[in-house]
């Protein structure tokens, strides 16, 4: 993927990379070469601990583990066996892509300050045990590297060679973290950080994904901490794998703004060379003043701009880049067609979801019990019920949120074939998307972003899941609110958000959790519209849902559960006049009047 030159943004950011490198090659001092390779290796591994702690949002305190690694691996090659730091690099990324496995599938369950407490106890460890091996890593006391001269072994005379490697280093990076952010890969990631749950419901793997933007990062990571050692031509334990420099690589991507490309290489350029001078100016006042700065600002910006540079001043820098010209224009691609088939008439005696037997509980209390039902194709079943009846845990065992303790719950896939799934994001790679009864919206990307978020499942090209998010947002009726973030939506917005991100996937089986609750009149009437045209485009349709109006007017056949077990099925007229329905709602007392 290649960034399209044409667009303000892009030719803007290209014309800010090239000066980068420009400016310290023109003033042409010690001191800037010096600054410049610093601002680029430590740019480099922002943005690279940004892949799993901003774009994924794993906030990682021991990512030095994987910069050590690099630094040390290239160094021992070059030291014992001759070979030369490039390969080095290389190799170091590899069993710094393999630890990062390994780690990953236990440390990546953990939420919160429980992961980040993980990450420092295996940075601790790696540093303890590289201590312990002195026969072969020198222990405590380090080890240098041969000063052998020459490209080969990436050691020069010449200031402005490393400062060459540092930005070609910084450029890949970059172009890395963009690419992962313009990807599926990326979206994906963004909904794992702000919605988990949400993201499962649209097919997403969230442990998988996890553990590639952890891999990624520990690679690209370890090869800048590779150069930087060979640029130090020193290592030892206590700088390789400190806690400081994983808080110090995590504080720029933090005060740049987490989950950007730029923010981290804006908060690297904004607090280093700061603290670099304050270094130098108030050496003698005491040591650690530096680490003092660090402090003042990172404390400064989260009470100022919790979201960071990126998030204070980015929307503003785009309106200003909208201003210049656009040197091209793109070419829509055109959509896949709809999964979904216009309905035949007789075919809701073909089921395509069914649900036997399931029992449920939780604790000493019996959630859903010898619950059984079937949901035809092209049929809207309504299932109804009073409020704590179990109306939710069978939606979520019908989801794949939860699992049965018995029973089992199937569902035809496209070749009709019937299939048994385990969670939601097998439920909804085989045609079942779902919606939640308080909505669930990726807060931090625009409408149009969380609707492709649905659309991914079926395409990787980021062009098709576009267009189809915009044929399904003209659907749902937030075309005009596509470039708004989804936290602005009104409540309405925002179920019409669920129910859009739900149909980018081109489900066959639509589960709709009281996509009414909150609506204001006009809206519900919208929202009945929107659900008859989802059923006559060829997907069938299960709603709970407390409007019993609304319910009534929609539904083929109702379902009633109270205590766990299914009451009474049948046609809403059946349903609304049987007597075990107007007790359960009503009370025995008023059945009895």
């Amino acid at each position: 993927m290649i960034p399209d030159f044409r667009s303000p943004k892009a030719y803007v950011s290209l014309i800010l990379l090239i000066a980068m490198f420009v400016v310290p090659a023109v003033l042409g001092t010690a001191f800037w070469t010096n600054l410049f390779v610093l601002l680029f290796v430590f740019s480099a591994m922002a943005v690279a601990w940004n892949i799993v702690g901003g774009y994924a949002g794993q906030l990682s305190l021991g990512h030095a583990v994987f910069y050590g690694i690099g630094g040390y691996t290239a160094t021992l090659l070059t030291q014992n066996f001759g070979i030369t730091p490039w390969l080095g690099m290389l190799v170091g990324a590899v069993i710094s892509a393999l630890v990062a496995v390994v780690i990953s599938y236990p440390t990546l369950r953990l939420k919160g300050p429980f992961f980040a407490l993980a990450t420092i106890a295996i940075l601790e460890v790696v540093r303890l045990l590289v201590i312990h091996e002195e026969s072969w890593t020198g222990g405590s006391s380090g080890i240098s590297l041969p000063l052998n001269i020459g490209w080969t072994w990436m050691v020069f005379r010449e200031k402005v060679n490393y400062l060459i490697i540092a930005y070609g280093l910084f450029l890949v990076v970059v172009w890395a973290s963009w690419m992962i952010r313009k990807s599926r890969m990326g979206h994906y990631l963004i909904a794992i950080r702000e919605r988990e749950d949400a993201a499962r419901a649209v097919g997403i793997n969230t442990v998988n994904m996890k553990i590639g933007a952890a891999v990624i990062s520990a690679a690209l990571t370890s090869i800048i901490g590779s150069f930087h050692i060979t640029y130090l031509t020193f290592v030892d334990p206590g700088s390789a794998f400190s806690l400081d420099l994983s808080v110090q690589i995590a504080m720029f991507a933090l005060i740049g703004g987490l989950g950007t490309v730029a923010g981290p290489i804006a908060g690297t350029f904004l607090v280093l060379p700061v603290a670099e001078l304050a270094r130098g100016w108030l050496s003698g006042v005491g040591n650690g003043m530096h680490g003092l700065i660090y402090g003042l600002i990172l404390v400064g910006v989260v009470l100022t701009i919790p979201r960071g540079l990126a998030g204070a001043f980015g929307p503003a820098v785009e309106r200003m880049l909208d201003r210049l010209p656009h040197l091209g224009t793109r070419r829509p691609v055109a959509a896949r067609p709809s999964a979904a088939t216009a309905p035949d008439g007789g075919e809701q005696a073909t089921p395509v979801l069914k649900a036997e037997n399931l029992f449920k509980n939780f604790g000493g209390l019996r959630a859903t019990n010898d619950v059984s039902l079937e949901l035809g194709r092209h049929e809207i079943l309504g299932v109804i019920g009073p409020n704590g009846a179990g109306k939710t845990t069978v939606f979520n065992l019908l989801s794949g949120f939860l699992a049965p303790d018995q029973g089992q719950v199937s569902m035809r896939d496209a070749s009709g074939a019937w299939v048994h799934c385990a969670t939601p994001s097998q439920f909804a790679r085989k045609g079942l998307g779902r919606t939640f009864q308080i909505a669930k919206p990726f807060t931090g990307l625009s409408v149009l972003e969380n609707i492709m978020l649905g659309a991914f499942i079926n395409t990787a090209n980021r062009d098709e899941a576009e267009q189809i998010a915009r044929e399904v947002a003209e659907r749902t009726h937030l075309t005009r609110f596509l470039h708004t973030e989804a936290r602005n939506l009104t409540v309405g917005g925002m179920k019409r958000l669920e129910i859009a991100r739900a149909l980018a996937t081109r489900p066959r089986i639509l589960l709709l959790d009281e996509v009414m609750a909150g609506l204001n009149p006009t809206d519900i009437e919208e929202a009945i519209r929107m659900i008859r045209g989802i059923r006559d485009s060829g997907v069938s349709v299960l709603l709970i849902e407390h409007m019993m109006q609304a319910t009534m007017a929609l539904s083929d056949r109702i379902i009633v559960i109270n205590e766990g077990s299914v009451l009474v099925a049948g046609t809403p007229r059946e349903v609304v006049e049987h007597p075990a329905v107007i007790e359960a709602y009503l009370g025995k007392d008023y059945q009895d009047a």
